[in-house]
């Protein structure tokens, strides 16, 4: 069991399932696993950053599910380095909130909330603090990325990690305004359903990133982990920096969503 790190709890790993109860890993707790090591070596230092200003961290996990980043980042980390510190997983499962309650009482994480908020209020609600350090996303399925994206603008959060999953609605309105674009010939990036989707994810997190730069957010993009382990695998890092190219960047993704028909979608990629 080489992949396990050595303060990692392995009664942790049986609970989420990342590890039978004999010890043994599959290969797919194994990609799993490898995912949220990774992510976690480029959110490792933005932590020890942090804490080194304060110790009170904040971190909020959007569309948690699960919580398995939650939960691993509470053991490699807060447990023992930032034990003021307080992770709070958001997401709308009820069910899912309650066994992650459930589980953190278990193993004693007391520093770690869960809570069942919308997007809307979440930005508003009482039960979250006023100011946040670190607000991440993994695998939040379609527009919950950008429920992560509104909540860290409205919290002003110096920093954003992003591992996007699913991202329909751009490529919905792709395939709808279709025959509105037919006179650009940029269409035929997107006119044969199989590149509509694919065009639709990529143009998806384009205009994340310009719409993080538009809010004066400096930004950068890498894969998570090797295409063989995942095919949702691009990683999206923002540092609050006060760019001075904002304008640049919102006039850029106007620009964007004008030329590919999706003028509809300006309110989800909001700029200042």
């Amino acid at each position: 069991m080489h992949e396990i790190r050595p303060n990692q709890s392995t009664e942790l790993l049986k609970e989420l399932h990342i590890l039978t109860r004999d010890g043994k890993m599959n290969q797919d707790s194994r990609r799993k696993l490898k995912q949220v090591y990774h992510l976690y070596q480029f959110i490792e230092p933005l932590l020890v950053e942090i804490r080194a200003d304060h110790a009170d961290l904040r971190l909020v996990d959007f569309g948690a599910g699960k919580s398995y980043l939650g939960f691993i980042l509470h053991d490699l980390y807060f447990r023992e380095q930032a034990p003021g510190g307080h992770i709070y997983g958001i997401e709308t499962r009820a069910e899912l909130v309650e066994r992650s309650h459930a589980l953190a009482a278990r193993l004693g994480f007391t520093g770690m909330s869960f809570l069942d908020l919308r997007a809307e209020q979440a930005s508003t609600s009482e039960l979250l603090p006023a100011q946040v350090d670190i607000v991440t996303a993994l695998h939040a399925c379609d527009t919950a990325t950008d429920d992560a994206i509104r909540f860290a603008l409205n919290k002003r959060a110096p920093h954003i990690v992003l591992v996007p999953c699913c991202q329909a609605e751009v490529a919905a309105a792709l395939n709808k305004n279709k025959s509105r674009a037919l006179g650009n010939p940029l269409v035929e990036i997107w006119r044969r359903p199989l590149h509509t989707r694919e065009f639709g994810s990529h143009l998806t997190n384009v205009l994340r990133c310009l719409q993080l730069e538009a809010h004066g957010y400096q930004v950068s993009v890498t894969e998570l982990v090797g295409w063989e382990h995942s095919m949702k695998n691009e990683l999206i890092i923002a540092r609050y920096n006060n760019l001075p190219r904002r304008q640049t960047s919102a006039k850029r993704l106007e620009a964007l969503l004008r030329v590919c028909e999706l003028k509809d979608l300006a309110g989800r990629f909001f700029t200042p």
